[in-house]
């Protein structure tokens, strides 16, 4: 990103891009739970291995903003860059889990049942509706627009690092749970 000219062509064809991958991911994801993978190979660890590049999601997004805050935009981008990249090996193994593994229902009664709902409910919608945003914010940047990133990464980061917080949140109370 860096010193990039801006360079509308290119923000086109990878909003195209962006779209495309959402629709798919929205699918798969959506549709994972209607199908199971038979293999050998227990993948029960994923959860916690998912949770975690959750939560290191959301420490580089919190480095991000310091970097960012504190003017240094290269070391901003690195930080950002790599929650991109953990967010998608997060995907993987979320994906990989649910179609090799049954839902795992919470068990939880009293005041901690409604809360963990709430958390799971808006971390679930939230997560789906910003997931074309933080592409975009990300493709605005990588193409030079950076004052157009910035109006849109205004909102877009909180809502990511909220999914991001709350992912391991959501785990760590449905733990106890798992088979």
């Amino acid at each position: 990103m860096g010193d990039v000219q801006p360079n509308l062509k290119l923000e086109k064809k990878l909003n195209l891009v962006a779209w495309a991958v959402t629709i798919v991911v929205l699918l798969l994801v959506s549709l994972m739970h209607r199908f199971h993978l038979e293999t050998d190979i227990n993948f029960k660890f994923l959860p916690a291995v998912y949770s975690t590049l959750n939560a290191l999601t959301a420490i580089s997004l919190l480095v991000g903003l310091y970097f960012i805050k504190n003017k240094q935009k290269e070391k901003h981008e690195k930080a950002m860059t790599f929650a991109m990249f953990l967010s998608l090996l997060f995907l993987l193994g979320y994906v990989l889990y649910h179609v090799t593994n049954a839902d795992t229902k919470f068990l939880g009664e009293g005041w901690i049942r409604p809360v963990y709902f709430f958390l799971l409910i808006t971390h679930i919608v939230l997560a789906a509706v910003i997931f074309p945003f933080i592409l975009f914010t990300y493709i605005r940047a990588f193409t030079g627009q950076f004052a157009r990133h910035k109006k849109i990464a205004r909102w877009v980061y909180w809502f990511w690092l909220y999914v991001a917080v709350t992912g391991p949140v959501l785990y760590l109370m449905i733990k106890p749970y798992y088979n």
